[in-house]
């Protein structure tokens, strides 16, 4: 064997590891991705709990059209996720195939969000002009560097414990921003518009931009990517589509995570009118949405504790049951009852946080089970498919929260008549936990047990380790 051969040789056995990854992470790495997603949320827990409400009484369009132009921007991105899943899988770079992203699209997305939240001087169809094009922008960008980001967490580690800890970090640093947004934009949108509302929210979201892109650019710098898929070229886009298309596991997993989505925008969404129009207590925002987001985060932490007991599959079984309940019984507490009402909303807050670290291990599961059944990998366009059902759940509770609102008469910042009140009382309780358990019922259908997951993924190491004495093999011919 010439010096040559042994150096290759060397080489692929010492990218073995790489293949098959599942020793531990350095904790720098795991909390450096969960700031990733606390970066994201600067943006998806404005969208979520007051992008809404800023188009209706700030920017000035009605809750129809605005619910309307959330949904069907949805029509852009079900062609846009997909193709960024199949870009980021085809991407070769010498940072990666997903890293780049967090560098190259950090500062697009913070310019899209400022623009997103002006308010020019235009006539109503000017407006509405704006707002879509805008809008649309702004999911574009996320979309660029959102799906890159979530797919990295599937080349991370091959071990799913491992996923599921680092999932959990992740969406701890997801709700943590969460917590900042939703307690401080009230605040922020007040102190720098002086008086100027408008310019407030610009400035606010100018800010939240910044640091989002610095988030990004701490775990760009200190995330690798390590698990390598065993066949080396990507197959056709359209056969990464028909095979998930196959992939009885990730068909449960898009249904779940519309049907979910739209039980968290719901809640998030209608929150601000509820405490605005049916409590009467609009002081009371920063603190309500904030002190969920932190039941939000402290479930989520309390994810790979729940897992030792259960498996993820009864787990968010019994979570979802459990919200639903919680969120209907909420619909007979009385509107003075301000402790029992955040005592309530607490609860469903926690007990909905273990839903994403779960369901986004799960996504890198079926990633694994899809690679064991046909020998292909297709990790970003997985996760891209997943998060565009996330999207599309999230504008489908928008826009029925702007078509309800418009059905009951709702007028922007004025009393609201009795029957707009008790639909958004609706709005809060019972619609999004009878959807709540409807997921729930979903969950019955997800095949992959944690034995039957184990038993593919020892296989697929073999499987790699295969195909690395293969490759030695032909390099020391």
């Amino acid at each position: 064997m010439s010096q040559q051969q042994a150096d290759i040789a060397f080489s692929d056995q010492s990218n073995t590891s790489n293949l098959i990854h599942t020793s531990p992470l350095r904790w720098r790495e795991k909390i450096s991705y969960g700031l990733g997603d606390m970066g994201f949320n600067f943006y998806w827990a404005n969208i979520s709990a007051f992008l809404l409400i800023y188009y209706t009484d700030v920017f000035g369009i009605s809750a129809a059209a605005a619910g309307t132009m959330m949904l069907i921007t949805k029509i852009i991105d079900a062609i846009t996720d997909p193709l960024m899943g199949a870009i980021a899988d085809r991407t070769q770079s010498r940072f990666g195939k997903f890293r780049p992203y967090l560098l190259w699209m950090a500062l697009p997305l913070a310019g899209a969000g400022v623009l997103t939240y002006s308010t020019p001087d235009l006539s109503e169809n000017g407006k509405l002009l704006w707002a879509y094009g805008t809008y649309s922008l702004l999911m574009l960008c996320y979309t660029a560097i959102n799906i890159p980001y979530s797919a990295l967490s599937g080349v991370m580690t091959g071990d799913s414990q491992q996923r599921t800890q680092l999932v959990s970090l992740r969406f701890i640093g997801g709700f943590s921003g969460g917590i900042v947004v939703t307690y401080l934009t009230p605040k922020l949108v007040v102190w720098l518009g002086q008086g100027n509302e408008a310019l407030g929210w610009q400035l606010t979201m100018g800010c939240f931009g910044i640091a989002a892109a610095l988030m990004f650019l701490i775990t760009f710098a200190n995330c690798r990517e390590r698990v390598q898929p065993i066949a080396a070229k990507p197959a056709a886009v359209s056969q990464d589509l028909k095979d998930l298309m196959h992939n009885k596991a990730w068909l449960v997993l898009f249904a779940l995570a519309l049907i979910i989505m739209v039980t968290i925008t719901m809640r998030a969404s209608s929150a601000v009118y509820y405490l605005k129009y049916y409590l009467q207590r609009p002081d009371l925002v920063g603190e309500f949405l904030s002190s969920y987001m932190l039941a939000l985060a402290l479930g989520a932490a309390c994810t790979p504790l729940m897992t030792k007991f259960l498996d993820k599959k009864p787990l968010l079984m019994l979570l979802m049951t459990l919200v639903g309940l919680l969120s209907i019984s909420l619909y007979f507490v009385p509107a003075d009852a301000v402790s029992l009402i955040f005592g309530l909303n607490l609860l469903i807050g926690f007990l909905l946080g273990p839903k994403s670290p779960l369901a986004f291990s799960m996504y890198a599961d079926t990633a694994d089970d899809n690679e064991y059944r046909t020998g292909r990998r297709a990790t970003a366009m997985t996760f891209a498919a997943a998060t565009f059902s996330q999207k599309l759940g999230g504008a489908l509770a928008s826009a029925m929260i702007g078509w309800l609102l418009a059905a009951i008469g709702y007028v922007a910042n004025a009393e609201q008549s009795a029957g707009s009140q008790q639909g958004i009382l609706w709005l809060m309780t019972i619609i999004p936990g009878v959807i709540a358990l409807l997921a729930a019922w979903v969950m019955r259908f997800y095949p992959l047990t944690e034995a039957r997951l184990s038993e593919i993924q020892q296989q697929l190491q073999v499987q790699k380790a295969a195909a690395v004495a293969s490759n030695s093999s032909a390099g020391a011919v």
